[in-house]
């Protein structure tokens, strides 16, 4: 019997006090992104969520590189959810001796990194792209207008 390697590794983020579809705004942006892309988006992204998230793709990729030695740079993000956790309630005292109520909702974030290097499917897929390129791209000519003589080079 034939053992396969393991190809994805996952980090897990329960009771971020923030609302579920605040961050699933967020993770909507990284989900299916490589690690190097991932980081540039939520470093430049102005919202709140980004934080944590970022904090749990970094744990990913540790994950990643301490269980199955791989580098940063063939990890892709293959599945992001966001699912709703618990709801904090709580009471505000308001006049004439009435309360109105305060819901603090929760999230649980699941980040599941995958290496592209060990999966076939991503190996074949990136190929096929390169060749496909390599055929349609024309020589591109440079031509340096200030340094090609006529009037700029005389003092």
């Amino acid at each position: 019997m034939l053992k396969k390697k393991k190809t994805e590794v996952y980090a897990l983020g329960q009771h971020i006090s923030m609302s579920a579809d605040k961050a699933r705004r967020v993770i909507d942006q990284i989900r299916g992104r490589s690690y190097e892309e991932t980081l540039m988006i939520l470093e430049l992204m102005p919202y709140r969520a980004c934080y944590p998230i970022l904090k749990l793709v970094y744990s990913a990729a540790a994950n990643a590189s301490y269980n199955m030695g791989s580098s940063e740079t063939n990890l892709v993000i293959s599945k992001a959810e966001v699912n709703g956790g618990t709801t904090v309630k709580k009471l505000k005292p308001r006049a004439r001796g009435r309360s109105f109520p305060i819901k603090r909702s929760t999230c649980h974030i699941t980040i599941v990194m995958k290496d592209i290097s060990l999966d076939d499917e991503y190996v074949e897929m990136y190929s096929l792209k390169k060749t496909r390129c390599k055929k349609n791209s024309t020589a591109m000519t440079y031509h340096d207008m200030y340094n090609s003589g006529g009037l700029w080079d005389k003092k």
